[in-house]
């Protein structure tokens, strides 16, 4: 009975072992190269682009947390909680973003 386990063990891990071969093959050989001459030409215009549109959304990020910050506060100076002082931040931020 021993043996009959051990003989079933031994082909499942035998048949097992060619079944994780064959997909790792596969996928091995499905890689591509990009030509050098592409990928230089492409990338060197794209770093002066995304620096100077980088600024804008941390400008506009900052000018964000200054405005939540102040709706915050003044929503603490009118003691309100829950549903109210998320309704009076929203409109304190609306009406701020469309000032600035």
């Amino acid at each position: 009975m021993k043996i009959t386990y051990a003989l079933a063990l031994a082909g499942m891990l035998a048949f097992s072992g060619s079944a994780f071969a064959a997909s790792s093959t596969a996928t091995t050989t499905d890689t591509t190269v990009k030509p050098a001459a592409t990928a230089a030409t492409t990338n060197a215009a794209k770093p002066a682009a995304t620096t100077t549109t980088a600024a804008k959304p941390a400008a506009a990020d900052a000018q964000k947390q200054a405005i939540s910050k102040k709706c915050s506060a003044d929503a603490d100076a009118k003691g309100l909680h829950g549903k109210d002082r998320k309704k009076f931040r929203e409109q304190c931020k609306t009406a701020a973003m469309k000032k600035s």
